[in-house]
């Protein structure tokens, strides 16, 4: 018997949550689903980790026509990140039911074979703004039977300049629709666009759940102008996290303090917009298998990022506003687990933790940095060593296919081996540091899936 137990979900779905291991609703889950069920639109601020995604997404699949093969769903996500953490969820949400197609349209890859799939039909899109809007102007992306239009993180989308876009596409919809906006913040623009696209809008409202926030612990440091790179490696070697997340304010600053880091013996990546879209997606993937510790990004590039369990996140300066300090600060302390966010600051930018202190009616208490100085470099080793095959879905190859050569020809045990994602032309398995030389050897002398491929260390 699952205990996930909301009124008006389908023995199917209910199934299909137990299978997928959703044990009990979120608090954004346990409000917003039934409204999403009931048609009404919603409008739900609730942080990062709350679980939101199952939010609208639980309600979506339940009143989607299996037999109506058009495009009844529309989600907009600010990044393609964001885009497909949602569409992979909502893919298994969907698989509760039979024949029902996710189709993800983002920028950064070729408009060509998107086209390819929308003639085929799909019942729920996920994209940008920007590439939605592609496909509108070129007719190849109808939303004439659309019942259910979804802004996630509307907040980025605003700061990010997808205003314009939003109330374009916004236009290309049935006005009968129903309309779910999802925000981590409810600045004045997110009141305006809910008044102009909402009808009488349930209000959601919470904070990601108590347990969630008791467990986030947050420290604020101030420091001389040039301390923050020794104060940095000096918390890393003090808290010695299993992965970190760095916020800096420029892409510049992202590639100098990584390059920094890596000097000192840390394992340390950037990532920020002049990166390849290739380059961004083997980052991430390093990042989230746990092969890179130190992640170093501009808040538009770590929207969005598909991390289980993020120990620590850290301000280099303060965020522009409050409402980016609550998206940064928001990627880690996530479903109950324990995590710290600390931010540095200079005299001349204490004018933002003011600016805080008055949005969260608190005062903030700075910690000395001279404990931070004062610890000795340790530099993080990362738990686990990726491994690149030659083969991906193009190839049929499945993670099944990976562990099982791994394990089976190769003769080592399960639990050195860790996360494993399949790309179309390539994979990428994660295994412990210390068995890495000797998985690469028994990868490049057996078969996967009875098949030879090019094996390589990232």
């Amino acid at each position: 018997m699952t205990r996930f137990q909301i009124p008006g979900l389908s023995s199917a779905m209910l199934d299909n949550l137990t299978t997928l291991g959703f044990e009990s609703p979120t608090p954004v889950q346990q409000e917003a689903i039934p409204v999403v069920l009931e048609g009404r639109d919603v409008i739900a601020m609730a942080r990062t980790g709350s679980g939101k995604t199952a939010a609208f997404g639980i309600g979506m699949v339940e009143r989607l026509n299996p037999k109506q093969f058009a495009v009844q769903a529309l989600v907009l996500c600010p990044t393609r990140e964001l885009a497909d953490q949602v569409a992979k969820a909502l893919r298994e949400l969907a698989r509760a039911y039979h024949n029902i197609k996710v189709l993800t349209l983002c920028g950064g890859t070729p408009i060509g074979p998107q086209i390819g799939s929308l003639s085929h039909g799909a019942h729920i899109v996920v994209g940008t703004p920007g590439r939605v809007q592609d496909h509108l102007r070129k007719g190849t992306l109808s939303l004439d039977r659309l019942s259910m239009l979804v802004l996630d993180e509307a907040d980025r989308m605003l700061d990010m300049g997808f205003q314009e876009s939003v109330e374009s596409i916004a236009s290309h919809c049935p006005e009968n629709r129903q309309t779910l906006l999802f925000s981590a913040t409810w600045p004045d623009a997110i009141r305006q666009l809910s008044s102009r696209y909402q009808q009488d809008p349930i209000s959601v409202t919470v904070s990601g759940g108590e347990e969630s926030t008791a467990t986030l612990q947050q420290q604020f440091y101030e420091l001389s102008p040039g301390q923050e790179p020794e104060a940095l490696m000096g918390l890393l070697s003090r808290e010695q996290p299993s992965g970190c997340l760095v916020f800096c304010a420029t892409r510049q600053d992202c590639d100098t303090v990584a390059s920094s880091l890596t000097r000192s013996g840390f394992s340390a990546r950037s990532l920020h917009g002049d990166l390849e879209q290739k380059e961004r997606d083997l980052v991430l993937t390093l990042f989230a298998n746990q092969s890179c510790t130190v992640l170093v990004a501009t808040d538009v590039a770590a929207r969005g990022l598909d991390i289980d369990d993020l120990p620590l996140v850290v301000n280099l300066e303060p965020a522009r506003s409050p409402e980016t300090h609550t998206h940064r600060i928001g990627r880690t302390g996530r479903a109950g687990r324990q995590g710290l966010a600390v931010t540095f600051f200079t005299p001349a930018r204490a004018y933002k933790i003011t600016q805080l202190e008055r949005s969260v009616g608190e005062t903030i208490e700075p910690l000395s940095v001279d404990g931070l100085l004062a610890v000795p470099l340790a530099p993080i080793q990362p738990r686990y060593v990726t491994l690149c095959l030659s083969g991906g879905k193009k190839d049929k190859v499945r993670p099944g296919d990976i562990l099982g050569a791994l394990t089976g020809e190769a003769g080592l045990p399960g639990k050195v081996v860790g996360k494993i994602h399949i790309d179309p032309f390539q994979s990428f398995v994660a295994v412990e540091s210390g068995v890495a030389k000797t998985a690469l050897r028994r990868l490049e002398d057996g078969r996967v899936k009875g098949r030879k491929f090019r094996v390589r260390m990232v």
